[in-house]
């Protein structure tokens, strides 16, 4: 029976853990099905080449004009990440020769 607190209804706790594992229960199993033959090695290579060809007819190839671009913007991001590596790489070098010392210095 629910409770009321304040204006709205309250479902005590294991009158909803009891319904909900009912409503969450599987039906009847159903029989397995009969397995479809499966195709020899052959038919499914020939398949999957046949698949392959399909999906390259789907690819669209960019233009020069948009290979310049991607090219440029993947070579500038790069060079980015070299600067940020190597900038990182000489204050890592300046922090341990400053906190160590050099030796023989």
């Amino acid at each position: 029976m629910p409770t009321r607190v304040g204006s709205r209804k309250v479902i005590r706790w294991h009158r909803w853990f009891r319904t909900s594992r009912r409503a969450k229960s599987s039906p009847q199993r159903e029989r397995p099905r009969p397995r479809e033959k499966k195709p020899n090695v052959f038919a499914r290579i020939a398949l999957f080449v046949r698949q392959v060809f399909a999906e390259l007819r789907k690819v669209v190839t960019p233009t020069r004009q948009e290979l310049l671009k991607y090219t440029a913007v993947v070579l500038g991001f790069v060079v980015v990440m070299m600067a940020l590596v190597y900038g990182l790489d000489v204050l890592f070098v300046w922090i341990t020769s400053y906190v160590f010392g050099v030796p023989g210095a």
